[in-house]
């Protein structure tokens, strides 16, 4: 463990921001942080550079293109980074040795089933960010398949912007809250996530290859939203959630209806206990109550 140099990208957002807690009392001194603007790494050139330079045994790629509606209009920008970076961390990599995981997402499914999605389903993206994801899992196992991709999805932490956050700021505003029902998935807290992977760097127990990753249970976004409420101690604006439907709420990019993951393979192959999620979003108020 002591000879683990780890390199961390999209060190400032939600799972970023998780692993650098973790790392740093777990490991401390042996992870490089790096966000933008301070390092582009759509850049080859940097990314070579900063690969060749810093002798990581590891790369935890966090870095992504998020705004999933946005995403429909500024398909150039979402491409660069969601496949941009991939491929060339990937090229270097493999030369040197260095392993990656990289996070993808459930949005690479169209949610077309009823039961939850393997790693060996054919993914099916219906968004321009589902479809870049995608492509980033084919360019990183095309170039580097020495590596590890981990899908997850709903995830929501004390930073950044998510779900959550966005809940818990509309309960201050408003008398009604209409949240979709129609969708179902998991949510995920980062916290988790990312205690999963060092958990993953500290055995060095490798294996590469796609692995779903999400907390245990299903939810819709409904009833994700009544549960921040109640578990933030608003039990009477929870009362005023009120479940709509998809086609209530229109967005840009379509989502899936159903994107709950099947996490068996990673349980057999690592060994790692799963939270339920409704634990999960306990400890993650804990987390922004420390916070603030």
């Amino acid at each position: 463990m002591n000879s683990l140099k780890i390199l961390v990208t999209g060190a400032a957002g939600q799972l970023g921001n998780e692993l650098r807690s973790i790392l740093e009392e777990r490991m401390p001194g042996q992870t490089v942080y790096v966000d933008l603007p301070q390092a582009d790494l759509t850049s080859r050139e940097l990314a070579e550079d900063l690969l060749r330079q810093g002798g990581f045994t590891h790369v935890v790629n966090c870095a992504a293109y998020t705004a999933v509606d946005r995403a429909e209009e500024e398909k150039l920008q979402c491409k660069e980074v969601n496949e941009g970076i991939v491929s060339n961390l990937a090229r270097i990599a493999d030369e040197l040795g260095t392993r990656i995981i990289h996070i993808s997402t459930d949005y690479v499914f169209d949610g077309n089933t009823c039961r939850p999605y393997t790693e060996s389903d054919k993914p099916e993206p219906l968004s321009v960010y589902g479809a870049t994801k995608r492509k980033s899992e084919t360019i990183l196992l095309g170039l580097a398949p020495n590596s590890m991709v981990l899908r997850t999805g709903w995830l929501y932490s004390p930073h950044g912007h998510n779900f959550m956050k966005t809940v818990l700021s509309l309960a201050e505003k408003k008398d009604r809250i209409g949240i979709v029902a129609d969708q179902t998935g998991t949510p995920t807290y980062a916290g988790d996530l990312a205690s999963a992977i060092v958990s993953i760097l500290e055995s060095n127990h490798w294996v590469p290859g796609v692995f779903h990753f999400a907390n245990e249970g299903v939810a819709t976004w409904y009833d994700f939203a009544v549960a921040i409420l109640e578990e933030a101690g608003m039990p009477e604006k929870a009362a005023v959630v009120a479940p709509i439907s998809t086609a209530d709420y229109p967005c840009a990019a379509a989502r899936p209806h159903y994107s709950v993951l099947d996490k068996s393979r990673f349980k057999a192959t690592f060994g790692i206990t799963i939270p339920h999620w409704r634990d999960g979003l306990r400890r993650c108020m804990a987390e922004m109550a420390a916070i603030n």
